[in-house]
């Protein structure tokens, strides 16, 4: 996946601060709510400890970050890193309103030029972000470079059904996207450039393929919904 020009990065951006005020709702609609299911397996399946430290990329506004958070307790660390100011003004609102800042931090960085020391975390996650960031490769290599060894990436991420006869539907539906979306965003065309983010992006297995191909061991992949969302994690090798 070719990285983009500065331009283009920028107005990415400059989309995810226009959205930021209604992402949340939005989502919500778009998913039918089973976002939060999703995360919530993902959660069960996620080696973390009360003291882990913890990675969250891409992390919006904060849900992710804030169920980790939970999770590592007062002794532990969690940083949830996004490139839009106005996404994480939205987490930082809502950290506010829970007992985890102690334990949280939120910053604003590049994914794909991790800001951290190497083995630094022992669970790395991103949810919803691979598919927006201009080389999904560059971040899923950072993100081991970040991780210590033994310690598990963990990515959420819109998918493409492998079922030939569930394929039109759910192509039809993510054609829906943008007019779903301007029910809670007046701007349409931003869901249509999130639309085709998701019909672009890589199926589960060349998911798969890519965290082998950056080093991360034990790779696997679990599908959602008939595959319209995949969980993929892998390993750094101790």
């Amino acid at each position: 996946m070719p990285r983009t020009n500065k331009t283009s990065e920028a107005k990415v951006q400059a989309l995810f601060d226009r959205i930021a005020s209604t992402y949340d709702s939005t989502n919500n609609a778009i998913s039918l709510g089973m976002h939060k299911h999703w995360r919530k397996k993902t959660m069960e399946q996620v080696p973390l400890s009360v003291g882990d430290q913890a990675l969250d990329l891409c992390c919006g506004t904060g849900d992710w970050t804030i169920d980790l958070a939970e999770i590592v307790g007062p002794t532990g660390k969690v940083v949830g890193l996004d490139f839009s100011q106005k996404m994480l003004k939205t987490a930082k609102n809502k950290l506010k309103q829970t007992n985890f800042s102690p334990q949280t931090s939120l910053i604003q960085g590049d994914a794909m030029s991790l800001p951290f020391e190497n083995d630094s975390f022992d669970l790395v996650t991103i949810g919803f972000g691979l598919r927006n960031v201009p080389d999904a490769f560059q971040v899923l290599k950072e993100m081991r470079r970040v991780l210590k060894p033994g310690g598990m990436v963990a990515c959420l991420e819109t998918s493409q059904p492998e079922n030939k006869l569930i394929y039109p539907f759910w192509y039809l539906y993510f054609k829906l996207v943008p007019t779903i979306a301007k029910l809670k965003h007046n701007k349409r065309q931003d869901y249509v450039y999130l639309q085709q983010t998701t019909q672009k992006f890589v199926h589960a297995k060349e998911l798969k393929q890519m965290f082998q191909d950056t080093g991360l061991i034990k790779s696997s992949y679990t599908t959602f919904m008939f595959g319209a969302c995949a969980l993929h994690i892998g390993y750094k090798r101790k």
